[in-house]
C-alpha cells in the first residue's frame, strides 16, 4: 500500500523529474454512501444478488445479426447516458453526484448498472481522478479546477451489456493534462482504425504501447479490455501493451478497447477497498473505452450516442 500522507494529503503535485507530471490534486480517497437500491422491475444479471458473475464462456461468441441489434441497443443506451453526464461535469461537483446521475437515468430506462454488485463493486459508475487510474468508486469528494475524471458506463440491458468511458476536464486543466487526455483518445481511435477480420488481437497492444511511448507516454498493462454480450466480461482479452495473445478478429465479434495511459510508471497499487487503482508516483492517467464490432471489412463503433 502507498504511504498514508500519499493517499491522505490532498496537495498541489509537482514532479522535478525529468518528466513533468503538470500541476493538480492528488485524490484523497472520501466518504462512500450506501449503495443505492434497483426496483424490482429491473431485469438483472447473473451476479445481482450473489456478486459472482455465473457465466462461462470458453471461446470467442460470435454473434448473429439478431444478437448484433441487441448488443447496439444497449451499447447506445451506455453512450447516451456518457453523453448526458458530461452535462454535469463541473467544479464542486461530487462522484457520488455523478453515481446518482448515471443510476437514476439508467433505471429510467430500464436498464441495470452494470458494475453494481459485480464482483461486490458498491456503486452504479466507476469514477476515475487524476493520480486513479481505474475502477475509482464514487465518494464525497468534490470535483476541483484542473482535474481530470474518467467515467466509465456500463449498462445491462434487455440482456445484454453495453460499455463506454471518456476522460472528461474539469475547469482550467493545465496543458500537460491536456495532452494526456487528447493523446489517450487518439490512440483509441487508431487502434479501432485497425480492427477488421484477419487482425491478430495482440496487434493491438503492440500498436497502442509503441505509439504512447512515441507520445511519451506509458501504458497500464494491468487493465484489458474484453469480450462481451449478455456477460460483462469474456474472451478475447484485449490487451494494450505488446503481447502473445492468441488468434484473430472475425465478423460478429465484439469486444471493448479501453486503454489506460499514464505519465509516469506503469506501476499501480489497489487501495484497501478492493477496487480502486492508483498509480505509485501519483502521475495522473487518462482512458477512453469504446464497445466495437468486427464488420465485413472493418469495426463499427457501437458506444456512439445519438
Amino acid at each position: 500500500m502507498p504511504s498514508r500522507s500519499f493517499l491522505v494529503n490532498s496537495v498541489k503535485y509537482f514532479c522535478n523529474e525529468s518528466i513533468k507530471f503538470g500541476r493538480y490534486n492528488l485524490v484523497k480517497p472520501g466518504n462512500v454512501s450506501r449503495s443505492l437500491s434497483i426496483p424490482e422491475c429491473i431485469p438483472k444479471p447473473s451476479y445481482y444478488l450473489t456478486g459472482v458473475p455465473s457465466e462461462t464462456l470458453n471461446s470467442i461468441d460470435i454473434k448473429d445479426h439478431k444478437q448484433i441489434l441487441q448488443m447496439k441497443k444497449a451499447c447506445r443506451l451506455a453512450a447516451n447516458i456518457l453523453k448526458s453526464v458530461s452535462q454535469h461535469i463541473k467544479i464542486g461537483q461530487t462522484t457520488d453526484e455523478i453515481d446518482k446521475f448515471v443510476h437514476k437515468l439508467t433505471i429510467e430506462n430500464k436498464a441495470y448498472p452494470s458494475p453494481y454488485n459485480y464482483k461486490h463493486f458498491p456503486k452504479s459508475v466507476c469514477t476515475s481522478v487524476n493520480n486513479v487510474a481505474c475502477h475509482g468508486i464514487p465518494d464525497d469528494r468534490p470535483l476541483e479546477d484542473g482535474d481530470i475524471i474518467n467515467v466509465d458506463i456500463t449498462v445491462f440491458f434487455e440482456g445484454y451489456h453495453g460499455d463506454c468511458s471518456k476522460t472528461f476536464l474539469v475547469g482550467d486543466v493545465d496543458e500537460i493534462g491536456i495532452n494526456l487526455v487528447e493523446s489517450t483518445e487518439e490512440c483509441l481511435n487508431m487502434a479501432i482504425d485497425m480492427c477488421k477480420p484477419g487482425r491478430r488481437f495482440r496487434d493491438l497492444g503492440e500498436f497502442i504501447s509503441r505509439s504512447a511511448c512515441l507520445m511519451g507516454y506509458t501504458v497500464i498493462p494491468a487493465f484489458i479490455g474484453h469480450g462481451l454480450g449478455t456477460y460483462f466480461h469474456g474472451p478475447p482479452d484485449i490487451y494494450h501493451i505488446a503481447n502473445d495473445y492468441p488468434g484473430v478478429m472475425e465478423k460478429g465479434m465484439t469486444f471493448t478497447i479501453e486503454p489506460v495511459i499514464g505519465q509516469g510508471t506503469e506501476m499501480v497499487e489497489i487501495l484497501e477497498d478492493g477496487w480502486t487503482a492508483v498509480t505509485v508516483d501519483g502521475s495522473r492517467t487518462a482512458q477512453f473505452e469504446h464497445t466495437i464490432c468486427i464488420t465485413n471489412d472493418g469495426a463499427e463503433i457501437l458506444t456512439l450516442p445519438d
